[in-house]
């Protein structure tokens, strides 16, 4: 099991300053991340998506965190392969260079992106794109062992060069896909490459994306193959809060998840802009005494119960609590299959100090807890 870290630069300040504090905070949690024994540090890519996420250049700030840290993995998740955005050679010759810098530490995810928003801004239609990533992603592995490229695609013209430097690891960092759907779920397994599950299902969602992934890798033919080293990996996003007390770490993570999930619906699907300043009450304890958390996020309703023990150790409302509801729910993914955990918590209100605990509390309890048990 690999217990890792996902970061979006959300932030509910889109100023100046904002982004300075954001970015600062992000370095300062990868520093900490490093020396608590985290597996690997990834970042996202999205380009004019405002609050959601400033995390426009990744290969900047994965290239300042590996300059860092020692030992902790350096992951793009992911590389948004439209050939405007990230022309594959740019994109072979940046993840070779991070991987030599790094010592091997580089993990190489791929993807589209998520919205209109974004492929318009490079002049694309979003529903058209798919095509343009497949040639990509097929196409840079092989510069990583090449000792000259020459492609004439679809979309790609290359004449003969020689693409410098080569990566460290040998043939190249292990791939990953960015998942959202049942079909990039098969299209990562039946191309023998990890899946990044990017999803706030919980852990029985994650037990069917397991299974899909899986039957795909299965079935998958040598000829699909992307790149030269095939990655059998689910990792699973899991939304965390981990304090000492829970009530406070699951309101904290409940009205930052609600930011999140309303920033997304915001530039996803054309729903209002989040204001947390309108909100009222994100979470209620019921007047009877019984230990109830009711919120909204985007046209969602939830409600947890946590006056069932059993309910509060398994916290089905994320891992939002102690490091007990923390291991509960884990263990839950863990069992429905993930084999890396993606911790989140840099979502939207969440102050740094949460985040900072939250990080303690994980590395120095949760991940010895499931290393003991591993050993």
């Amino acid at each position: 099991m690999k217990f890792s870290l996902i970061y979006e630069a959300q932030t509910v300040d889109a100023s100046r300053e904002g982004d300075r504090r954001i970015f600062d905070e992000t370095v300062e949690h990868a520093v900490l991340a490093d020396k608590l024994g985290f597996d690997t540090f990834w970042c996202v890519e999205h380009t004019a998506l405002t609050n959601y996420s400033h995390m426009s250049a990744p290969e900047t700030v994965l290239a300042f965190v590996a300059g860092k840290t020692e030992r902790i993995g350096i992951g793009h998740g992911v590389v948004c392969l439209p050939p405007a955005m990230n022309h594959p050679v740019k994109v072979a010759e940046r993840i070779a260079t991070l991987d030599l810098l790094s010592k091997g530490r580089v993990h190489f995810g791929v993807g589209k992106g998520g919205t209109e928003q974004e492929a318009g801004t490079f002049g694309y239609d979003l529903a058209s794109l798919q095509p343009q990533i497949d040639e990509a992603m097929y196409l840079i592995p092989k510069m990583f062992v090449r000792d000259e490229i020459e492609h004439h695609g679809d979309f790609v013209q290359i004449p003969r060069r020689p693409i410098h430097p080569k990566p460290f690891q040998d043939p190249h960092p292990p791939m990953y896909l960015a998942c959202t759907n049942t079909e990039s779920l098969k299209r990562a397994g039946g191309r023998g490459m990890g899946a990044l599950v990017l999803g706030f299902g919980g852990p029985e969602e994650i037990a069917k994306k397991v299974a899909v992934y899986h039957e795909a890798w299965d079935q998958r033919e040598e000829k699909d193959q992307v790149g030269f080293r095939p990655n059998r990996h689910i990792a699973a996003l899991c939304p965390a809060i981990v304090l000492d007390d829970n009530a406070t770490a699951r309101k904290i993570g409940i009205r930052g998840q609600r930011y999140f999930m309303e920033s997304l619906g915001y530039w996803y699907g054309g729903g209002a802009r989040p204001d947390p300043a309108q909100w009222t009450e994100d979470v209620v304890h019921d007047g009877s005494g019984q230990d109830i958390i009711k919120s909204n996020f985007a046209s969602e309703t939830v409600t947890v119960d946590f006056s069932d023990p059993a309910m509060s150790m398994l916290n089905p409302n994320h891992a939002y609590g102690t490091v007990d509801d923390c291991i509960g729910y884990v263990q839950r993914l863990i069992d429905a299959g993930a084999d890396e955990i993606l911790f989140i918590c840099q979502m939207g209100t969440v102050p740094n100090w949460a985040q900072l605990e939250t990080l303690k509390n994980i590395g120095e309890k949760v991940i010895p807890y499931f290393r003991s048990r591993q050993q």
